[in-house]
């Protein structure tokens, strides 16, 4: 309680928009929710000390509340060595990295509160993870002009801040305007690989990824999955020793037995 409401009130006085919003008499749900908001609308700028430790206090004890999962606890599929499926919130996983599914922009989600992993991810992390984004980008715009904007299938490494993993990897999957096509599927696995390759250049041992491009960006869930597990599954074979597990993260119940029926298939 207390560690919300000190943040709550500094991230009030460090808004330009929002100084004088009236949070007296809010529950602490929706304190938390005022809380975060604020995080995602902010513009990536200078972070005062003490806004950061006020930061720093409220974030720990909400992982503690959250719980972290560990790599132990996460069992591995039945005949595919080295994979993993969990059902959950990626935000809580103690891995060598998560992968966020990201947009061309790449400095988070600024729709307060909204439900997508590019929000989740930046909302636990904390506000240094916008920081560190927005100056990658504005090296890349120097470098490649002004109006650049990340093109689908990279990958990019951060660090994870306060989420138990140690990096976050960014990848802008394809959106899907009308119909598939083989171009939007290459972009797809272009993500998976260049993730996978990202791993294996900066020694990242474990790897959890999300299902990239199936929510705001329309790729049919099953098609994606397909293409993420025969992506990782032919790396593995290719770089047998060099990651010790990849987690297909899922959220919704029709991913799970999605990827579930993929896997199952793949073990005949």
């Amino acid at each position: 309680m207390k560690e919300t409401d000190a943040f709550l009130e500094k991230l009030k006085e460090d808004s330009t928009e929002y100084k004088q919003l009236k949070t007296t008499g809010y529950t602490e749900e929706e304190k938390k929710n005022a809380i975060r908001s604020l995080m995602n609308i902010r513009m990536p700028r200078e972070i005062s000390e003490e806004l950061l430790q006020l930061q720093d206090n409220y974030l720990k004890k909400e992982l503690t509340q959250k719980g972290v999962v560990t790599l132990e606890e996460i069992p591995v599929v039945k005949g595919q060595p080295g994979i993993s499926l969990w059902q959950g919130d990626i935000t809580r996983l103690k891995v060598g990295a998560i992968v966020n599914a990201a947009n061309s922009q790449m400095l988070g989600c600024f729709v307060p509160c909204h439900r997508c992993i590019d929000n989740a991810i930046h909302s636990a992390a904390g506000m240094q993870l916008r920081e560190e984004c927005d100056h990658i980008m504005k090296e890349r715009r120097i470098r490649y002009g002004r109006s650049y904007e990340e093109p689908a299938g990279t990958a990019t490494l951060t660090s994870g801040y306060h989420l138990p993993c140690d990096y976050v990897i960014h990848t802008v999957g394809p959106i899907v305007y009308g119909g598939l096509n083989d171009a939007l599927c290459q972009d797809l696995r272009n993500c998976y690989e260049n993730v996978l390759k990202c791993c294996v250049e900066h020694q990242i041992r474990s790897v959890a990824f999300c299902c990239i491009s199936t929510g705001e960006f329309h790729f049919p869930n099953d098609t994606a999955a397909e293409i993420a597990v025969e992506t990782v599954t032919d790396f593995l074979k290719i770089h047998s020793g060099r990651l010790d597990r990849v987690i297909f993260n899922v959220f919704k119940d029709m991913d799970r037995e999605i990827y579930e029926a993929i896997l199952q298939k793949e073990d005949r």
